[in-house]
């Protein structure tokens, strides 16, 4: 058992990495020692079997390092400044792929030779229709580092800031579904403080959007999260449906205050410690053991997987949460809600009276829970989320 001075005092974690007796391997998360934090979290995510041993672990880790350091070389052959130490935060091409003779580009991309580096960098007239679209989110992502979490002193250091704007641009060329959408830095950003080599982060992160990849898919007409806001409006014209009842009056039916809070999961609401409590939290209340194997089947198929469905287990491997939608056969037909659907609902829930009472228009709405910013109590929204969660289910399945 670890005491952790920057979490509660009953603050503990119950883990056994090691443990090839599958039944007794069960996450009981109530704050993680720091020092081994990026580790359990490989876990939570499904970034290795629970039955693995140490020897079987690192050889997996090896591999990833390898396949993430070819991947990088890919990019970097396409845009010298991946993997420099640098990263660009102005258009490199424009939309028909030829390069852009900005000043601020040119420094920096090479910041000892300013305007004059430009053939020297590399920046030729681009065709392929993939490789446009990747390098037009280059900038993007690099004016996202910049901003994320920079009151932390750990992103003082340009080689953090270079090191988010890598894993980021990897990742935008392999995902060649969804690319890079704004919010993914705040995701990425513990991946890298947490876990010092830049591609176990690159892995972490990877298996986190596994998970989360779904609410940054765009169509013409809709935005992928915007399915959970639709669930997070029906939770709660169950659980509270005067408050439902009062932001539909308000014109706020729709949900659309509540986006930023399952794009980025809380990382905006809760201070950045808190941020890490919460999200351990909910995937240890949310653990599946058989992620892993479901991630990798789906690498095998080419497929990227979105969560464990309908796959047979053992209830008392998963987390407390997953049994509760296991018992009640929530994932026997469609994926369940994931637990942050029930966490947004638990702070609107809190909310009730304020919003009930003060709220006049959306504007209200959005500055009361603005006003809550950096302040919410990570533990009481996971107990809060997992009452109205049973509650829920209860009265979905009466007549």
């Amino acid at each position: 058992m670890w005491r952790d001075a920057g979490t509660p005092a009953d603050s503990f974690y119950e883990i056994r990495p090691e443990c090839t007796d599958v039944p007794k391997t069960r996450f009981k998360i109530k704050g993680i020692h720091p020092l081994i934090r990026g580790e359990v979290w490989e876990f939570l995510l499904g970034c290795f079997d629970p039955k693995s041993t140490f020897d079987e672990r690192e050889q997996m880790r090896q591999r990833r390092r390898v396949e993430y350091a070819r991947w990088k070389e890919d990019c970097r052959q396409m845009f010298p400044v991946v993997g420099s130490g640098r990263f660009i935060t102005a258009p490199v091409i424009s939309e028909d792929g030829q390069p852009i003779q900005d000043p601020l580009v040119l420094s920096q991309m090479n910041p000892d030779k300013g305007a004059d580096g430009n053939r020297a960098n590399g920046i030729e007239p681009v065709t392929d229709k993939k490789v446009i679209q990747w390098m037009l989110t280059l900038h993007q992502i690099g004016l996202d580092v910049v901003r994320t979490d920079r009151t932390l002193v750990f992103y003082e250091k340009q080689e953090h800031l270079s090191k988010l704007w890598d894993i980021l641009a990897v990742y935008a060329w392999m995902d060649t579904d969804v690319g890079y959408c704004q919010g993914m830095s705040d995701l990425c950003s513990p991946m890298i403080i947490l876990l010092e080599d830049e591609a176990d982060a690159f892995w972490c992160f990877e298996r986190l959007m596994r998970r989360l990849r779904g609410n940054f898919r765009c169509t013409d007409s809709s935005v992928g999260v915007e399915a959970q806001l639709n669930n997070l409006a029906s939770i709660t014209q169950v659980i509270d449906p005067k408050l439902h009842q009062h932001l539909e009056t308000l014109g706020g039916g729709d949900y659309l205050f509540a986006f930023r809070m399952l794009m980025v999961l809380f990382r905006r609401e809760f201070s950045f410690c808190d941020s890490l409590y919460l999200w351990e939290m909910m995937w240890a209340l949310e653990y599946d053991p058989d992620l892993f194997s479901v991630y990798e089947e789906s690498d095998t198929d080419s497929e990227k997987a979105e969560g464990s469905k309908g796959k047979a287990k053992s209830i008392r491997q998963c987390g407390k949460y997953e049994r509760e939608n296991m018992k009640s056969g929530a994932n026997n037909s469609e994926a369940p809600l994931p637990i942050s659907v029930f966490l947004v609902a638990s702070v609107l829930k809190d909310k009730s009276s304020k919003l009930l009472t003060e709220a006049r228009g959306l504007d209200d709405v959005v500055k009361i829970l603005n006003d809550m910013t950096g302040n919410l109590d990570a533990k009481k929204a996971c107990t809060g989320a997992m009452k109205l969660h049973k509650k829920y289910l209860k009265k979905a399945k009466k007549p």
